[in-house]
């Protein structure tokens, strides 16, 4: 695979006093493939329905062309699953596939509901029309909505063509003239009540010719006519074969939502006033569970829409919702007004259970009124969006189908309140629901998904509050075991059950249906006739998205029989991992939401024994979270593996405290991670000091010093148990034997019980490297003015708070609150006299605290000490006053920081006097940064060696994330490197490397040139 890397040119990357805002409503984004540089700007125009305000999603591409045998999405796997894809960009659609490089035909966009393939496909058609995309493919784009389309009984190609079109411009001769330039959209193809099966090529053979709907199009997807025109579907990912059952050589692509960034950037485009997008957004970042449910588009716009409302009605912003279902009840709450308009509410959601189980999305009004709603009310449902009109007819759908769904679901619930209702009536609902949908699929059905979020203790409660109504929900264990009965055998254990128990939040169930989760694999025997039992020691579930993560980890809390539990970034090749363990493969890289959220729920893996997050990019964030996990923990975890997981001497400090508070832990594997002398010794201090059970300690020696090796065989001699290796022995990809299968005893506590033990508290908000870090946990830091780029936090307590993403570091001596602006060199040092004789070695803070409530500040610089070959005496603090600045010799310089005790603020920074015998060598710690596309075809890198200041690490970061580019975490360089030097970048004959000579300075602007 041939892989690019690129360095962008010329960009602007000062942080703070000059940085670019985004645009709110447009987005331009930049690709690169094979070497060439393209801009592409792409318009997100601002939408009455905001379902259509965002077109950036991530996009996964299968490898292969799907065939009739392969539509079933596999969850579990008894071997190590093929990735068998790529992520790829809007315009990559119809490009060449890697695996065969041929262009497809027939390209198939599904995922989840509510994630956007709608949106995807009209905005295909805009940017088409736009010349943005595809103009050198396609002459000619027709859309056609299949809910509307459906409503038509016959049409001709010519009609239907004709519908395709705003305003037909050409004769329909001279459409059909050039097939193969020709691009059918056709969104929902899932929806209607068909099945598009395979037409007799005499069937429809001229163009004005009228056939059934359902005939033209069949004949249309299997070539019977145009057989050169390109077309592009929408469905969900549930039951595809039912109306597509014989197509061959469809090329999919699932639409997997939005990144963190994407959900941020839909915020503000929801919100007309930025002020109230960002308190909107800050409130939803400080619940990860939340912020990860936003990972779907239509939730986020759920979210917004809450927000906004108690906005509008005052009063204080909340919103605590763990689950769809319970985001869907706060929108009701917050939406439906009055009693009596709550009374019409139960017509609209017998009307919508109607058209769940008709398929039908589409209501007249006398559909409405038949069903007895009042015209007042169908225009109160009009008004606060719970409706829409169709523009193109007089028919009615609701905002969006997963509305819809979730009504039709209320209205199965409230049959409780009705005198008429017995124990068959549950019998017969699911039996329509698996007529609907299917015993294969039931568990994807988001009307399920609901119904088990409904059915809980506290959706039931919601329900009856909002229809002033009796609900004892006696039969909801009847009714979801039933569902469940219904369909496990089909699918066992699979996302869509584990979704509906995650929705429920029902203890008791889910450990009745979790309880025997890792003794057995059951898949579907030949015809689906009988389950066969497949005996593995290795479970493989594939992941795509955070929100999937997110569901099966706190599923599995539940289970008995996880002892052993891997997490990898991607599949690793070539090895079979044989030791009896649960593995979780995903994707893309972890972000710290997910990261918060996963330890969170692995407090309760009660006989968890071992953790292997070994190939993970860890953050200081991350590893914080894990600690926290252990030291409130329901288990004695014995092997902790973080191989290759980007750890440095900063992660040290933390990785001694979880030796402190999980004292069971035997063997800790470190290796592939560049922790370096001041690391080490962190951790042969804590060992020196501790009384724990660790029997192994596995990390690299080659780079440390002969000092710190010495250290260590000090320690391995004072503990003779003590194993510390650098050998590499594959514990997890090629053991040498299976691993002690001994049963666990099966005496829990209960899950109350165990979170009363662990001294459990609901889920803090999420700590990042941005925030304060001291003896209470992490401190937020708070935006004050966005465009001056000032901050402050308000410190709770005496003692001493460090920032990893800053490096500042504070020692106070109460509580006091701290402003803190980025500032810019040039702004002061060019007009002093000292620009030439001292060189910057540092960001520069103008900092404002409260006198003498700060006793030390600890400023960051890059100057590296290491070697001993830099005089401190050189250092000084610069302090820029009214008067002019002045220098202050720091009290001690560190590696990494100049110590100010006692401080006065104004604005200070680190500068190194320069001595001319020595010119501009100086040793520079510095990082290594490195960026990669999750939509490019070819693997793009674009790579930074840069000084290790944070402003820009984080300039850089950001106009990184501009262009859809995620960081790696990769462990910094383990020598000084030397400013003035040239240092080459080398790889195999596979690797392009562009431009071929790039010669970087920093300026005191602290922009990056080229």
């Amino acid at each position: 695979m041939d892989t690019t890397s690129k360095t962008k040119k010329n960009m602007d990357m000062e942080l703070m006093k000059h940085r670019v805002q985004p645009e709110r409503d447009s987005k331009i984004e930049v690709y690169i493939k094979k070497g060439e540089e393209t801009l592409s700007s792409i318009l997100s125009l601002k939408k009455e329905n905001l379902f259509q305000n965002f077109t950036n999603l991530l996009l996964f591409r299968k490898l292969y062309p799907r065939g009739s045998e392969n539509w079933v999405r596999k969850n579990w796997h008894p071997c190590v699953p093929e990735e068998g894809g790529h992520m790829i960009e809007i315009q990559d659609l119809f490009g060449p596939n890697i695996g065969t490089q041929k262009r497809p035909q027939l390209v198939l966009i599904e995922g989840a509901p509510g994630t956007g393939k709608s949106t995807l496909a009209r905005h295909v058609r805009r940017a088409w029309k736009k010349s943005h995309l595809y103009r050198d493919r396609f002459q000619h784009v027709f859309f056609f909505s299949c809910r509307e389309l459906a409503q038509c009984k016959q049409l001709s190609l010519a009609e239907l063509i004709a519908q395709g079109q705003d305003v037909p411009t050409v004769s329909i001769s001279q459409i059909l003239s050039h097939p193969e330039k020709l691009l059918f959209i056709l969104d929902g193809i899932d929806e209607p009540a068909w099945v598009l099966g395979e037409q007799n090529p005499e069937v429809c053979l001229h163009w004005s010719q009228r056939q059934p709907v359902h005939t033209l199009l069949g004949s249309l997807l299997w070539k019977s006519i145009l057989p050169e025109a390109s077309f592009l579907l929408t469905a969900r990912t549930t039951d595809i074969q039912n109306f597509l059952p014989s197509l061959v050589q469809l090329y999919q692509v699932d639409v997997l939502g939005f990144t963190e960034f994407e959900r941020e950037n839909y915020f503000y485009k929801y919100f007309a006033r930025e002020s109230d997008a960002f308190i909107a957004f800050r409130l939803v970042k400080s619940n990860p569970v939340l912020l990860t449910l936003c990972e779907v588009p239509w939730v986020c716009w759920l979210v917004c829409t809450c927000l906004k409302k108690q906005m509008e009605q005052g009063g204080v912003l909340s919103l605590t919702s763990q689950t769809t279902t319970a985001l869907c009840l706060k929108y009701l709450s917050l939406t439906i007004p009055g009693q009596p308009l709550r009374i019409q509410l139960r017509a609209l959601c017998s009307l919508a259970a109607k058209g769940i189980l008709q398929r039908r999305t589409l209501f007249s009004e006398s559909d409405l009124c038949n069903q007895g709603l009042a015209e007042d009310a169908i225009a109160t449902f009009l008004e606060i969006g719970v409706l829409q009109k169709q523009p193109s007819s007089l028919s009615y759908s609701f905002a969006h189908l997963c509305l819809q769904e979730f009504f039709a679901a209320m209205s199965y619930v409230l049959e409780d309140s009705e005198e008429r209702h017995d124990d068959m009536e549950d019998y017969r609902i699911v039996g329509k629901l698996v007529k609907r949908y299917g015993r294969q699929y039931l568990f994807e059905a988001p009307i399920v998904h609901f119904l088990f979020g409904l059915f809980s203790k506290e959706g039931l409660k919601e329900m009856e509050k909002f229809f002033s109504c009796s609900l004892p929900g006696k039969r909801k264990s009847i009714l979801l075991r039933e569902v469940i009965w219904r369909s496990e055998p089909h699918q066992p254990h699979c996302l869509g059950l584990l979704h509906c128990l995650y929705e429920s939040q029902e203890m008791y169930l889910l450990r009745e249906v979790m309880h025997d989760f890792q003794g057995k694999i059951i898949v579907p025997g030949p015809n689906d006739i009988g389950p066969t039992v497949v005996q593995t020691n290795v479970k493989y579930l594939v992941i795509q998205t955070d929100m999937e993560l997110m569901v099966v980890t706190f599923c599995i809390q539940f289970c008995c029989h996880v002892r052993s539990l891997q997490l990898n970034m991607e599949k690793q090749q070539g090895y079979a991992l044989m030791a009896p363990r649960t593995v979780l493969c995903k994707r893309t890289p972890i972000a710290d939401t997910s990261w918060k959220i996963f330890f969170f729920n692995l407090k309760y893996y009660r006989h968890l024994e071992e953790l292997d997050l070994s190939g993970n990019p860890l953050s200081y964030s991350a590893v914080h979270s894990l600690y926290e996990a252990l030291k409130y923990s329901c288990y004695e975890l014995k092997t902790l593996w973080l191989v290759d997981c980007g750890l440095t001497s900063t992660h040290c400090s933390l990785l001694a405290s979880v030796l402190i508070v999980h004292s069971s832990l035997t063997e800790l594997d470190l290796r592939l991670n560049d922790l370096g002398d001041d690391g080490v010794r962190v951790l042969c201090e804590e060992l020196n000091n501790l009384v724990c059970d660790l029997r192994i300690l596995r990390l690299d020696q080659a780079s440390l010093s002969d000092q710190v090796i010495k250290e260590l065989k000090t320690l391995e001699a004072k503990n003779p148990k003590l194993l510390i290796s650098s050998t590499w022995k594959s514990h997890v990809m090629v053991p040498t034997k299976n691993m002690d299968e001994k049963e666990v005893g099966d005496n829990p506590t209960s899950f109350k019980q165990e979170q009363q033990q662990s001294g459990d508290k609901p889920m803090e908000p999420l700590g990042t490297e941005d925030d304060f870090w001291g003896p209470t946990g992490p401190v937020a830091t708070e935006v004050v003015d966005r465009e001056r780029n000032m901050y402050k936090v308000q410190l709770p307590m005496a003692g001493s708070y460090h920032c990893p993403s800053t490096g500042l570091h504070f020692v106070v001596t109460r509580a006091v609150t701290i402003e803190i602006e980025f500032c810019a060199w040039s702004q002061y040092l060019d007009k002093t006299p000292w620009q030439h004789s001292h060189m910057v070695a540092g960001p520069l803070f103008d900092i404002k605290a409260e006198q003498g409530a700060v006793t030390a500040v600890y400023l960051p610089h890059f100057v590296s000490l290491q070697d001993g070959n830099v005089d401190t005496s050189l250092f000084h603090v610069a302090h820029f006053q009214e008067h002019g600045m002045v220098l202050e010799s720091p009290a001690k310089v560190e590696q990494h920081y100049a110590v100010l005790e006692s401080p006065s603020f104004s604005p200070v920074g680190v500068l190194l006097r320069l001595i001319p015998a020595v010119g501009q060598f100086i040793p520079i710690t510095s990082i290594t940064l490195i960026y990669y596309h999750l939509y490019f075809k070819d693997v793009t890198f674009h790579l930074y060696l840069v000084p290790n200041d944070c402003t820009i690490r984080k300039a850089i970061d950001e106009e990184e994330m501009k262009f859809q580019f995620v960081r790696i975490n990769k462990p910094p360089p383990v020598d000084a490197l030397y400013v003035g030097s040239r240092y080459i970048v080398s790889g195999t004959k596979k690797l392009e490397i562009i431009p071929k000579s790039l010669c970087l300075y920093l300026s005191y602007s602290l922009s990056l040139h080229v």
